[in-house]
């Protein structure tokens, strides 16, 4: 289960929407080995892309580096979908790369008639999805 605070699924919905029609991408940053999501930090999708997100080379080395230096780890992968609903596509599941993330999505396309956006959580592991449940909370 991903348990996140309102602040943070706030700023990751509010990114999606500003970065609309475009893919928005980013991470959110936790102490190393606690697995709570404390830092949000938004990224440039470098694709510029509705269909496809990338991170710039440049700045995950440098996002690494500095969570490194700060004994942080990616917690939270984040990235939205503008036209399909929040599940994770066939190049997604290729560039997971960390196994011990929540996968957030969220869509910014209303496809199942429950509102403008969905955000769900995934575990994906070798190449295997498994959708977790959420929890928001006010605080840890």
């Amino acid at each position: 289960m991903l348990t996140i605070t309102r602040a943070l699924h706030d700023q990751i919905v509010a990114h999606a929407r500003e970065d609309h029609p475009d893919e928005a991408c980013g991470v959110v940053a936790g102490p190393a080995g606690t697995g709570r999501p404390e830092r949000f930090i938004p990224m440039l999708n470098a694709a510029r892309s509705p269909t496809f997100y990338e991170f710039d080379s440049g700045d995950l080395l440098k996002l690494y580096r500095e969570m490194d230096d700060r004994d942080e780890e990616p917690v939270v992968v984040y990235h939205s979908h503008t036209a399909t609903e929040a599940y994770p596509s066939r190049t997604d599941v290729s560039y997971a790369g960390e196994p011990g993330a929540h996968y957030v999505l969220v869509s910014t396309a209303d496809t199942d008639g429950a509102g403008p956006f969905q955000f769900r959580s995934f575990r994906i592991v070798d190449g295997e999805i498994t959708e977790e449940d959420v929890r928001v909370v006010d605080a840890y």
